[in-house]
């Protein structure tokens, strides 16, 4: 065995065993890293310099902006509002509150950007009020913790920030754009998956539509969904930069959350604040760490080597595709979003972009791919949320999800061979 291969090993070996001994991720990939530099007789001051090198990026400082912008309006009383919108829009249909569930978590995706966030957060309100009119739990359930993967392609994603970054400078305003006809699709799908449950098991309809509240919603609402627009229009337009955007948001959000809609106090503001170093530490400390792992990876010309391995399998770009999800899959049930974005991209977009797959596609692929993955066990993330939310077992309601797994690989399917899907609008608008 070569030097080189034996590094591999290490690194991989290394690697994988610390995920499969519930490690956290930042300590098995930092340390994997070490092991890999040490077995090279490295410096490991090489350490300091790629964590470093990982973080100093202009475009990484829209996240904790995006952050800061999500914590602020997901506890200034907006989701109720949201909520309200949604039920105006779809309330009235067989299963009224699944589909309200659905529609809300994409007008809340679109400002916090986040599917913990969007599953605490409605999924507090919403999971109760389902039981309460007579749907089952494990349904109400699944059906939040599916539908809060919409906000992840819904703009402003920090993901998207995230994998635009490691995608090699992608622009950022164009992948916002590319995620809005996606994430419906996959609103859509959800809304499919819960109108046949629904009617199956006889869940109730919401009041009958109402123009009138619908337009009184949506005048509540405006200023909740002017974020979105800011942030948007600002980048596509070219006023702004998504970090400059992400400012302003954030200044916005906070104006809207203590004046408008009056949910914070200036206490509340400073908690709120505190709770994002937190989420931010854990994303500057993971991107950080990626780095080094990144640097090792691209040393010992892994993607190269995974590629070649790949494109060896078959060269029929059909098999290629479906083959690139399931590796993107099977990362989600072992590692968080994060760390997948960063570690798979520099491998895999080389691979999609031999066959055809735009990286703004591949981007959109990638992100749904890591949305499913927050679903599965033994890492999901957002199914331990949902669960603890509505207390009840896991594995009750991964069973209640499996249908909704269905609906989501389908709209995955329809992404990955129908590029017009997520290019159009950004074809379109850029």
């Amino acid at each position: 065995m070569t030097g080189e291969s034996l590094a591999i090993l290490i690194l991989l070996g290394s690697f994988f065993a610390m995920i499969f001994l519930r490690f956290p991720i930042a300590y098995a990939v930092a340390l994997s890293s070490v092991f890999c530099l040490l077995s090279q007789g490295l410096p490991l001051t090489t350490i300091c310099q790629q964590m470093v090198k990982g973080i100093s990026s202009f475009s990484l400082m829209a996240v904790p902006f995006f952050i800061v912008m999500g914590c602020l309006m997901g506890t200034g009383g907006i989701s109720e509002k949201l909520i309200a919108l949604a039920n105006a829009c779809v309330g009235w249909m067989r299963g009224g509150m699944a589909m309200v569930n659905i529609v809300a978590s994409y007008f809340f995706g679109g400002i916090s950007g986040s599917a913990a966030a969007d599953t605490a957060s409605l999924g507090s309100l919403l999971i109760p009020m389902m039981v309460d009119q007579g749907y089952d739990g494990d349904f109400s359930t699944a059906v939040t913790i599916t539908s809060s993967c919409e906000g992840l392609l819904v703009p402003p994603s920090h993901n998207m920030v995230i994998y635009a970054t490691t995608a090699g400078g992608i622009s950022v305003g164009s992948l916002f754009l590319a995620g809005y006809i996606p994430g419906a699709l996959l609103a859509v799908s959800l809304m499919v998956g819960s109108y046949i449950i629904s009617v199956k098991r006889n869940y109730p309809k919401g009041e009958p539509f109402s123009m009138k509240n619908l337009i009184k919603q949506l005048s509540v609402s405006f200023w909740a969904l002017a974020a979105v627009l800011i942030v948007v229009v600002g980048v596509v337009g070219g006023l702004f930069t998504a970090t400059e955007s992400a400012a302003i948001a954030v200044i916005y959000s906070l104006i809207v959350s203590v004046y408008i809609y009056k949910g914070l106090d200036w206490k509340g503001v400073w908690r709120v604040l505190g709770d994002c170093v937190d989420t931010l530490s854990i994303v500057l400390i993971l991107i950080a760490t990626s780095s080094i792992f990144g640097y090792c990876l691209t040393r010992l010309h892994v993607p190269d080597l995974a590629a070649n391995a790949i494109t060896g399998l078959t060269t029929n770009p059909i098999l290629l595709a479906l083959l690139l999800n399931l590796i993107l899959l099977v990362l989600g049930c072992i590692m968080d979003m994060a760390p997948i974005i960063l570690i798979a991209t520099p491998i895999l977009l080389p691979i999609a972009a031999s066959i055809g797959i735009d990286p703004i596609q591949f981007g959109i692929m990638v992100v749904l791919n890591c949305g499913i993955g927050l679903l599965t066990p033994p890492v999901g993330a957002v199914l331990f949320i949902g669960s603890a939310v509505a207390k009840l077992p896991m594995e009750k309601v991964v069973k209640a999800t499996l249908p909704f797994y269905l609906c989501m690989i389908v709209t995955l399917l329809l992404i990955t061979f129908i590029p017009a899907i997520s290019l159009w609008l950004p074809t379109v608008l850029s």
